[in-house]
């Protein structure tokens, strides 16, 4: 294929506006890729220099009146990916060779399958983004970068960006998918005896101790929660990696003003005090839930707020698809399915490139052995969807 010569600007975020339908569709169906989301990382300092998130983005210009933006960022590490290649950059290390920087397209901190360029106009997509993998090559050579990464492209993404010196990989996650469900209830129906008591028990032992549980939209949440909310996402990460998080607590208020529309949040009170949080984005036809935290150590509690609660409001709200976030097997036996996740990557030596695709080419089958084998640990009884 013949790539269009293009006119290729590397912006930050904020020169992105909701300028023609195209972008606020996006704004509208995937919310990681709208500009009041780009933006709060930025204005936020989320991202940044300093972070290691450089914002390099790339827009094209193509065919008459068509545009492309691609969010791109030069990176010096791999934190906040959560597509994990530090045994690559080892590997380079050991043989005295620099991993970093390279160059990521993708959303920070957001391991949520979804589109990863906005389209302006009707032109060829698969042209265009051939044209922005070529404008890729050029930001590399200009900014010293070893590599080039798309991450979590959705099916679609994925083909418009098919080529020859591209290596695919394959990860993967877990998502509640909605098959007409009319309410919890109708959903527990389809497990088997033994899972389904499992669950109510589950849910039935928060109400136990003494936890009450809502759901409030973006517009019901007030400064004083998100600033809870931060103090709960701090803590969380605390104990999981020893540091405070990547976001600042400027994002979530910049998301509580621009993002209302696209945020839901469960809360769970204790003799009527804010306890634990859950916050979740919706777009299209897609739950996204994406940060949580406790005060306090309750039962069961996490799955009641990450999982049921949301799988609750996608009944509500008509949403097909519920993505969780990344990793969590337990995920499993509570209704999530595992699925297929997707990067390319452009490997600018030639034989870690080969190396890298071959270690591809041994990974990939073990991964979708492994989706298999995980199907049996559903909780569904035997010919639940038979008819559907």
């Amino acid at each position: 294929m013949k790539v269009p010569s293009a006119k290729a600007q590397h912006l930050p975020a904020d020169l992105i506006r909701p300028k023609d339908h195209a972008i606020v569709l996006a704004m509208s169906n995937y919310p990681f890729l709208s500009s009041a989301f780009l933006n709060s990382l930025e204005n936020s300092n989320s991202v940044g220099p300093d972070t290691g998130w450089q914002p390099a983005h790339i827009e094209q210009c193509y065919a008459a009146g068509n545009s492309a933006f691609m969010p791109t960022y030069v990176k010096t590490h791999s934190w906040g990916e959560y597509v994990f290649d530090w045994a690559w950059a080892d590997a380079y290390q050991r043989n005295g060779l620099d991993y970093y920087p390279k160059l990521v397209s993708a959303i920070p901190f957001s391991p949520a399958t979804g589109p990863r360029v906005v389209f302006s106009g009707e032109g060829d997509r698969q042209q265009a983004c051939q044209g922005l993998f070529q404008q890729a090559r050029e930001l590399a050579d200009e900014e010293q970068a070893h590599s080039w990464h798309l991450l979590f492209p959705d099916t679609q993404t994925l083909g418009w960006f098919e080529h020859p010196d591209l290596m695919l990989r394959t990860g993967v996650q877990y998502h509640w998918l909605n098959r007409g469900y009319e309410s919890f209830e109708h959903f527990l129906s389809t497990f088997a005896s033994r899972k389904r008591k499992m669950v109510k028990r589950e849910r039935r032992r928060v109400g136990e101790q003494g936890l009450e549980i809502e759901v409030l939209p973006g517009s019901a949440i007030d400064t004083e929660l998100w600033q809870f909310f931060y103090q709960l996402y701090q803590s969380t990460y605390r104990k999981r990696s020893g540091n405070n998080g990547y976001l600042s607590p400027r994002f979530f208020l910049q998301l509580g003003e621009s993002m209302a529309d696209n945020i839901a949040m469960a809360v769970a009170r204790k003799d009527g005090q804010p306890i634990a949080c859950a916050l979740y984005f919706h777009g299209g036809d897609t739950l996204y839930g994406r940060y949580w935290g406790c005060a306090e150590e309750y039962d069961y509690l996490h799955f009641e707020l990450c999982y049921y609660q949301g799988i609750e409001y996608a009944i509500a709200q008509g949403l097909q698809r519920f993505d969780a976030g990344a990793q969590g097997e337990h995920k499993i036996v509570r209704g999530f399915e595992p699925v297929e996740t997707h990067s390319l990557h452009w490997i600018r030596h030639p034989g870690f490139a080969s190396a890298i695709g071959e270690f591809l080419d041994r990974e990939t089958p073990e991964i979708k052995r492994y989706i298999e084998q995980a199907k049996s640990g559903l909780p569904y009884k035997e010919g639940a969807f038979s008819s559907s």
